[in-house]
């Protein structure tokens, strides 16, 4: 089983771009739906829908063949293209 939290998912997308919820300016989820654990591997989706904003990127959830993670896109316009998301990220 692979315990994750959206909190733990989310901080792992930030830190790879030098992001962190210090920077959040809108997070359509509760604090306590960020904090609830569930199994993140292969396997059935629990699913939160949700869209997390700060001031420079845009973070969602993913999901492939039921493991979840947190994918990220540049909040402006940057120059920087969006790489494929891989499903061997996960």
């Amino acid at each position: 089983m692979n315990i994750d939290t959206w909190r733990i998912l989310i901080q792992d997308e930030m830190n790879c771009h030098g992001d962190s919820f210090d920077n959040v300016v809108y997070n359509t989820m509760t604090a306590e739906e960020m904090d609830v654990e569930f199994d993140g591997g292969f396997g059935v989706p629990e699913e939160i829908p949700f869209t997390v904003w700060t001031k420079s990127r845009v973070y969602f959830p993913q999901e492939y063949d039921g493991a979840e993670s947190v994918g990220s896109a540049s909040r402006n316009p940057d120059g920087k293209v969006t790489p494929h998301m891989c499903p061997s990220e996960y």
